[in-house]
């Protein structure tokens, strides 16, 4: 068993108006200056259009508890809600778990395909199926190893009915190439209402693959869409082009490691790093080309302009929002619950190299309102998730991983 701590509150978060209390528990979108204090890496950028970056700030007008509900998991990176109100929970080395709403941490689930576990490679991103009451299939994302290197993969098994193996594995998608390095894998997971899984990609970080993202012959750097069982949709984007892989939805991405469907709308959202000072928001549309790496924000990680790229470029698409500095975003969700009526429908941002859990206020595809939460974890936060009462449910990317709940104090 593995070792876990129960209701151990580590930090509380008071936040009180700066305007006054409202109904809908969050200041203004207009109310407060911008999150964001530090020195933009490239000062010299100008953004594409008003509120691209640096939004106003917002406050959440409540009292908020942060409870670790468990903890000893290894680098934990995907988290799914089942029906039973308990939680799955990626370990990158390659390890499945269950761990209840109470924080009892279960064995390794049986029957996970081998991983690459070196670097940013492992066992990455896990969601259910939509008709899991049904199936009880489940969805993951891993590095799968290769002879000459390893490549990012999908596939579905069967959760057996007590909880304790996968049955029926079925590689369903596989990165046509194979490359030998350990970085931007992508990986996150989502299925629209239209039935079809999305799947995010990264170009694999070395400059020699960064052309990657902008061709489509090749899986790096895009967004894919495929239906459950992973044949191709025949309305692709570029199904029957000449020299383009049919899975392929949009391009230009450089590390996308965050996706998710927005709430009324059914829009596509997807968060990707930046090297510094580019971290992206985008609304995924097929067939865009989102730009990487001709067009980006930010610097090289190494200091200097990003070779060969501007913050625009003809025939790509600008990212609805950026940060600089970046905040290493990982997964996210979009809020929908009871417990925060004001959060309705904000995107819910975990940050690694932040640490902390960005809420967004979006309003007409923009970004109008920043807030930072969970900052005392002080910890790389994974992967975020909305819980059945409306409780936030994140992970931390650590030796020592946690899942911590996020509410409203009682």
């Amino acid at each position: 068993m593995r070792p876990f701590a129960l209701a151990a509150t580590v930090s509380m978060l008071v936040m009180t108006a700066a305007c006054g209390a409202n109904s809908q528990d969050s200041t203004p979108a207009t109310a407060l200056a911008p999150v964001e204090t530090r020195p933009a890496n490239n000062p010299e950028q100008v953004p594409a259009f008003e509120g691209q970056t640096r939004a106003p700030g917002v406050r959440t007008e409540a009292t908020l508890n942060s409870t670790v509900v468990a903890s000893g998991l290894v680098n934990p990176w995907g988290l799914a809600l089942l029906p039973d109100g308990n939680w799955l929970v990626t370990e990158k080395p390659g390890r499945l778990r269950l761990v209840t709403a109470q924080g009892q941490v279960g064995e390794p689930i049986a029957g996970v395909p081998a991983v690459d576990a070196k670097g940013q490679g492992g066992l990455l991103d896990v969601i259910l199926s939509p008709s899991f009451a049904q199936d009880r299939l489940v969805y993951f994302s891993y590095a799968q190893p290769r002879q000459g290197g390893n490549g990012t993969a999908v596939s579905r098994a069967r959760l057996s009915d007590d909880g304790k193996a996968l049955e029926n594995l079925q590689t369903i998608f596989a990165v046509a190439q194979t490359y030998d390095g350990d970085k931007h894998y992508g990986s996150s997971l989502a299925f629209g209402p239209d039935g079809k899984l999305y799947i995010t990609i990264g170009e694999r970080s070395d400059k020699p693959r960064r052309p990657d993202a902008q061709d489509l012959g090749t899986h790096h750097g895009k967004v894919i869409r495929i239906n459950a069982d992973g044949t191709v949709p025949d309305d692709n984007p570029f199904v029957g082009r000449e020299g383009a892989l049919p899975h392929n939805f949009t391009y230009g991405h450089r590390n996308p490691q965050g996706i998710a469907i927005q709430p009324g709308t059914g829009a596509v959202w997807t968060i990707e790093h930046g090297t510094r000072g580019g971290d992206e928001l985008n609304l995924i549309r097929p067939g865009n080309n989102y730009g990487w790496p001709i067009a980006a924000y930010g610097i090289e990680y190494a200091g200097g302009a990003i070779e060969g790229a501007s913050t625009t470029a003809e025939g790509t698409v600008q990212p609805v929002y950026y940060w600089d500095p970046v905040i290493a975003p990982g997964g996210m969700t979009f809020y929908q619950g009871e417990m925060f009526p004001g959060w309705q429908g904000n995107a819910l941002i975990a940050g690694l190299g932040g640490k902390h859990l960005a809420r967004l206020v979006i309003e007409n595809d923009r970004v109008v309102g920043e807030e930072r939460l969970l900052t005392g974890l002080n910890a790389r936060i994974r992967d975020v998730a909305v819980g059945p009462d409306g409780a936030v449910w994140v992970i931390t990317d650590e030796e020592d991983g946690r899942l911590v709940r996020l509410a409203r104090a009682s």
